[in-house]
């Protein structure tokens, strides 16, 4: 069986200033598996940092236990360090008046990898990364996205067991994002790599994470599938049809709810539930079968709920309870 890659369990931490008292992580348990992909997702001052502070061997718990790579980071900070990458908000592992490809070198040492390694693994980040026009560059000139992705090359030189991400396409364009999530995806492929993810881009949890972690108030909400997230709180996908001829409005059909139409009905909206299955066992596929014995179907998509909004609803729920 696998040492886990982050076992945290009744995790806590308090913080005591002045007589009060302020519970940043509240007795937070759960397990990351070699190789997941996970997205660790909550509102500003959800506890998401301390929790990564304590994982990184930055903060001490108040009470609990927690292993990174089957370590505990108090005790063997540094053997936990070789064994993981972290881009952590606005901390910085760069030199900031040396040129980028100084740092390369100096991290190459630091992490004891020998000169050849460092150079072959240093030319396949730049390479992937674009970053060749920039490595000559002193990091303080660097833009926003361009620290980001040397940032990310960095954590990830020693081939880290575990990375931690924080805001990782912050700054970058539509198509850099893009670029940055698939080669995300091909070193987690090609190396097996944990991730665990931190953003407010509900993109890159889409694209990048197949498990989210919710935190709220310190306190783990949801652990799960994005679409189990969606049904927590009864979220809905949307089933667009375009219709060959104007069609009369589908207002019955099993398992829908009909929101609207246009064109004198050639294009209809129905509201599914989240899920693979959509309401009193009837599947998607029945759904689109029914629609079909009454009209010619041309066209159809499905819009899925927006992320944001489904933890917005998961906040609304938890404050509604007693």
């Amino acid at each position: 069986m696998s040492t886990p890659s982050i076992d945290v369990h009744e995790l806590t931490r308090i913080y005591r200033r002045r007589g009060s008292a302020l519970t940043a992580v509240d007795r937070m348990t759960f397990t990351i598996e070699p190789g997941e992909s996970v997205g660790y997702i909550g509102a500003n001052g959800a506890g998401k940092s301390t929790t990564i502070k304590m994982l990184t061997g930055i903060l001490r718990p108040t009470s609990g236990t927690v292993r990174t790579c089957g370590l505990d980071p108090q005790r063997r900070r540094q053997d936990v360090a070789r064994r993981i990458g972290v881009v952590f908000g606005q901390r910085s592992q760069l030199w900031w008046d040396l040129p980028l490809a100084e740092s390369f070198a100096i991290l190459g040492s630091i992490h004891r990898l020998d000169a050849a390694t460092t150079r072959a693994r240093t030319d396949e980040l730049v390479e992937r990364l674009e970053m060749g026009p920039t490595l000559a560059t002193p990091v303080r000139q660097l833009s926003l996205g361009q620290r980001m992705r040397a940032e990310i090359a960095a954590a990830l030189l020693h081939r880290p067991q575990l990375l931690v991400l924080d805001e990782p396409t912050i700054g970058l364009d539509v198509l850099s994002k893009q670029r940055l999530r698939e080669f995300l995806r091909d070193q987690r492929a090609a190396y097996g790599t944990t991730l665990l993810l931190t953003t407010h881009d509900m993109g890159d949890i889409e694209r990048l994470c197949e498990r989210v972690l919710l935190v709220d108030h310190g306190r783990l909400a949801f652990d799960g599938t994005l679409s189990g997230l969606a049904a927590t709180v009864s979220a809905r996908r949307v089933l667009v049809v375009d219709l060959a001829a104007p069609c009369a409005d589908l207002v019955d059909i099993p398992g829908t709810e009909h929101l609207g139409s246009e064109a004198e009905g050639l294009r209809q909206r129905l509201a599914l539930a989240a899920g693979r299955r959509v309401g009193a066992g009837v599947s998607i596929a029945q759904v689109l079968a029914t629609i079909a014995e009454r009209a010619e179907v041309r066209d159809l998509t499905v819009e899925e709920p927006d992320i944001e909004d489904v933890v917005r609803r998961v906040y609304a729920a938890s404050r509604d309870l007693p």
